[in-house]
């Protein structure tokens, strides 16, 4: 009776270590296989539809000269403001800096006191006119590029430039200083328009008192890149 025991022990203790992956499945505690990794499909999985659009930049030297001519409005203090107009030659040195020699031309008009004395005129008319000479130092600050409507783009720079230069006006030559601020935008590869505000000091004593004077210019221009 004893053996029979034994051999049905055995019986179930074999069978329950041959079921035991079985079991674990069965009622939810043994561990879950890991699935096999999925196939990773080659290239991109989102291909970029981007459309390129052909972009023509201005061809322009950084070493070019730049030659042109201006108009605007020059306010000669004591003499009133007048029309002035000239020309300007400038090299490029660099991208950022260029050098420039500008030639100018406006005439005074009457001051308050011969308008008020109503006396003789403290100027002929050939003194009246006023012809400067500058040579100056640029600088570009800010390039960049300006936009007319949605499909074109520019070439822009507003730049400063200071420098001196002499000035005939009542009968003298005067020493002078100038200083301003421009605004270049350039059209195609060799074509700019400028917008240009200066200002002009000069010493002077024509009405008894010596005086620094200062005559402000505003002015349009174009200039040639060759």
């Amino acid at each position: 009776m004893e053996s029979r025991f034994r051999l049905l022990f055995l019986v179930i203790f074999a069978f329950g270590f041959s079921g035991c992956a079985a079991t674990k499945n069965l009622f939810g505690f043994g561990e879950e296989e890991t699935p096999p990794p999925a196939e990773i499909p080659e290239g991109q999985v989102i291909e970029p539809e981007v459309e390129r659009r052909e972009i023509k930049e201005p061809e322009i030297d950084s070493e070019d000269f730049e030659l042109g001519a201006f108009i605007g409005v020059m306010s000669i203090e004591d003499f009133g403001s007048g029309v002035v107009y000239g020309a300007r030659l400038a090299y490029h040195v660099t991208e950022g800096f260029f050098v420039e020699g500008s030639v100018g031309q406006s005439e005074g008009g009457l001051t308050s006191f011969e308008i008020l004395s109503g006396g003789a005129p403290l100027l002929s008319n050939s003194e009246r006119t006023l012809t400067y000479y500058n040579l100056n130092v640029g600088y570009n600050i800010l390039p960049g590029e300006g936009f007319i409507g949605k499909g074109r783009a520019y070439n822009t720079a507003l730049y400063i430039s200071a420098g001196l230069g002499s000035t005939r006006f009542a009968g003298d030559d005067r020493f002078t200083v100038n200083f301003g601020a421009g605004y270049r935008f350039l059209l195609n590869d060799s074509i700019a328009l400028h917008v240009d505000f200066r200002d002009h000091l000069f010493d002077i004593d024509l009405l008894g008192e010596e005086k620094t004077a200062h005559n402000l210019e505003g002015s349009l221009g174009v200039t040639w890149f060759f």
